[in-house]
């Protein structure tokens, strides 16, 4: 004898459906709970590691822009690892690199100013950043800020006695130095001359009408009137 199941009448097939519903949903949960702490799993050092990675990337791929003398090109790329490692801590590596080589870049393109921001960044992360000194160093060199480029060029000497380039450039730079400081001294000198005759003049004198003399035991000066 053949034993014939009832149907399930619509009640019963409707909570058949929303069991089979929630099971279902229960599933997408479930699954979503397992990204979830397949994510969660990835230790706080992998995660800083994929972050360094994608960074050195970047730096790699500006690298490869300035190699082929794309120096444009290859400045949004430090950017961008820049930007990664902003992110990470004790990344100060990749970034002092970043700043450095953005400053050879802006050196190639003849921007010294910003060629000197970068490398004071790079410097302000790693103080003993040689070649960050060097280049530095350079664009003040370029800007005739003899100076400041020699104070650079001493700091580079301290770091690295040995370093030849540095001693030359030094030699190079210190008579160029004194030059200029004798040169923008007797500009002042005209420029204060220039307001003391236009003081005078309305007395009928001028500066030349007084003269300093200075006392050989003391060095100090003593103003004396002449007619």
């Amino acid at each position: 004898m053949v034993v014939i199941e009832p149907e399930p009448e619509a009640e019963e097939t409707a909570a058949l459906e929303e069991q089979a519903a929630a099971a279902s949903g229960g599933e997408a949960v479930r699954a979503e709970e397992d990204e979830e702490a397949f994510e969660d799993a990835l230790t706080d050092e992998q995660l800083l590691e994929n972050a360094r990675s994608q960074a050195n990337d970047a730096k790699a791929q500006g690298n490869k822009f300035f190699g082929a003398g794309e120096y444009e090109n290859a400045l949004p790329q430090y950017e961008i690892a820049l930007q990664i490692a902003a992110e990470l801590e004790s990344a100060e590596d990749i970034r002092s690199a970043c700043h450095s080589n953005r400053a050879v870049c802006f050196l190639k393109l003849g921007k010294y100013d910003e060629t000197i921001k970068e490398c004071t960044k790079a410097l302000e992360l790693n103080p003993s950043y040689l070649k960050a000194l060097l280049r530095r160093g350079e664009a003040h060199e370029k800007l005739e800020h003899y100076d400041e480029a020699i104070a650079d060029l001493k700091k580079i000497i301290e770091l690295d006695p040995s370093n030849e380039q540095a001693k030359r450039s030094l030699f190079r730079l210190e008579p160029l130095a004194a030059e200029k400081r004798e040169k923008m001294k007797e500009e002042m000198i005209g420029k204060l001359k220039d307001l003391g005759n236009s003081v005078l003049g309305r007395f009928g004198m001028s500066v030349d009408n007084f003269k300093a003399v200075k006392d050989p035991n003391t060095g100090s000066y003593s103003i004396s009137f002449q007619q």
